[in-house]
C-alpha cells in the first residue's frame, strides 16, 4: 500500500509529466521555404518575423526558414503548400497568377507611379488585402508582401527601346502576363527557373533577362550581363504564403500574432530593401563593371498599352486595376 508521501510524489510527477506532454504537443513548428540566400533582405525580414512570432507565442510557434531552394524551387514549393506538405513559402505575384488570377493585377506593366503608390496599394485592405485573402479554399492564403524592386532588362548590350528586344530570347517567370508583355515588346519569352539563369545567360540559352538590380550581384548575373537598362517595366511584389492546413493548426490568437509579425516584417523589409538595392547597384558598377543605362520609358509604355486596356476590361481584375489607378 502506498504511503501518503509516495502518493503525493506520484501525483505531482503525473501532473508534471502531463504538463510537459501538453507543452510538447502545443509547440508548432512551421517550415518556410524561399529561393534566396541568407544575406538577402527577404531572408533577414523573414527571420525578424520568425523571432517576433517565437517571442509573442512564448515559443509555442517556431518558424524554421530554409533558404536557397533547399525544399524545392518556387513552383515546387507552391505545389507542396497546396497539398499541405509544406507550411510556408515565398513566391511572387507573377507566378501566383497561375494559381489565382487576381494576382495578375500586379503584373500589368507600368501600373505603379512610384514607391509611395506601390505601398499604398499593398496596404489597402480593399486591394492588397483582398488579393492576399483571395486564395482561401485553394490550399493557401497570403500573409504579407515583400518589396522585390522594379524589374528591368539586362543583357550583353543596352536595351534602350522595344526595338532592341526584337529577336532576343528573354528569360521570364512562368506567367501569362510576362509572356504577353514580351510578345508586345517584340522579344521571345523563355520561361526558366531562376536558379538556372546564370548558366543560361553564360551559354547563350537566353540573350537577356529581367529582374531587379540585386540579381546582378547576389546571383552574380552581372558577370554574364554587362548592361542594365532601367526601363522599370514592372514592380511585382514577393508574397509570403501559408498552407491552409498549417494555418488551421494555429489558435486564433496565434494566427493574429503570425499575421501581425508578417505585416511588421513587410515594413522592416521596405527599409532593408532600399538600403540593399543602393549597395548592390554600387557594387555592380564598381566591382563587376556593369553599366546602368537610363532609358526613355514612353516607347515601352506605348508598346504594352494594350495590356493595360485589356486589364481594365477584364471581368476578374478590372475593378482592382481601376482602384490601383485611382490610388495614384
Amino acid at each position: 500500500m502506498l504511503t501518503k508521501k509516495k502518493a503525493i510524489t506520484l501525483a505531482i510527477s503525473g501532473i508534471l509529466a502531463a504538463s510537459m506532454s501538453f507543452s510538447v504537443a502545443a509547440k508548432t513548428t512551421l517550415k518556410l521555404s524561399h529561393n534566396n540566400d541568407k544575406t538577402h533582405p527577404v531572408h533577414i525580414s523573414m527571420q525578424n518575423m520568425a523571432d517576433e512570432v517565437k517571442k509573442e507565442t512564448n515559443g509555442e510557434v517556431v518558424i524554421r526558414i530554409y533558404p536557397n531552394s533547399q525544399l524545392g524551387n518556387q513552383r515546387e514549393s507552391m505545389e507542396l503548400i497546396q497539398s499541405g506538405s509544406l507550411d510556408m513559402a515565398k513566391s511572387n505575384a507573377s507566378e501566383l497568377e497561375a494559381f489565382q488570377p487576381l494576382y495578375g493585377a500586379f503584373n500589368v506593366p507600368y501600373l505603379f507611379k512610384d514607391s509611395e503608390h506601390y505601398y499604398k496599394v499593398l496596404r489597402d485592405p480593399e486591394i492588397g488585402g483582398k488579393i492576399l485573402a483571395s486564395t482561401e479554399g485553394k490550399g493557401f492564403i497570403g500573409l504579407t508582401y515583400y518589396d522585390a524592386g522594379s524589374r528591368s532588362f539586362y543583357a550583353q548590350k543596352p536595351i534602350k527601346t522595344p526595338a532592341d528586344l526584337k529577336g532576343l530570347k528573354v528569360r521570364v517567370q512562368p506567367s501569362p502576363s510576362a509572356l504577353e508583355m514580351m510578345k508586345l515588346m517584340g522579344a521571345s519569352a523563355t520561361p526558366l527557373a531562376f536558379g538556372e539563369l546564370y548558366t543560361a545567360l553564360q551559354q547563350g540559352v537566353v540573350d537577356a533577362a529581367e529582374n531587379n538590380p540585386t540579381a546582378l550581384t547576389l546571383m552574380r548575373h552581372g558577370e554574364v550581363a554587362k548592361f542594365y537598362s532601367e526601363d522599370e517595366h514592372t514592380i511585382i511584389p514577393d508574397v509570403l504564403l501559408i498552407s491552409e492546413k498549417s494555418w488551421a493548426k494555429l489558435t486564433p490568437e496565434q494566427q493574429k500574432i503570425v499575421k501581425a509579425a508578417a505585416d511588421h516584417s513587410m515594413m522592416t523589409h521596405k527599409d532593408l530593401w532600399a538600403k540593399a538595392t543602393e549597395e548592390e547597384v554600387k557594387k555592380a558598377k564598381e566591382t563587376m563593371g556593369v553599366e546602368f543605362v537610363k532609358v526613355d520609358k514612353q516607347p515601352f509604355v506605348d508598346a504594352v498599352k494594350p495590356m493595360h486596356d485589356k486589364a481594365l476590361a477584364d471581368p476578374v481584375i478590372g475593378d482592382l486595376v481601376k482602384k490601383i489607378d485611382a490610388a495614384r
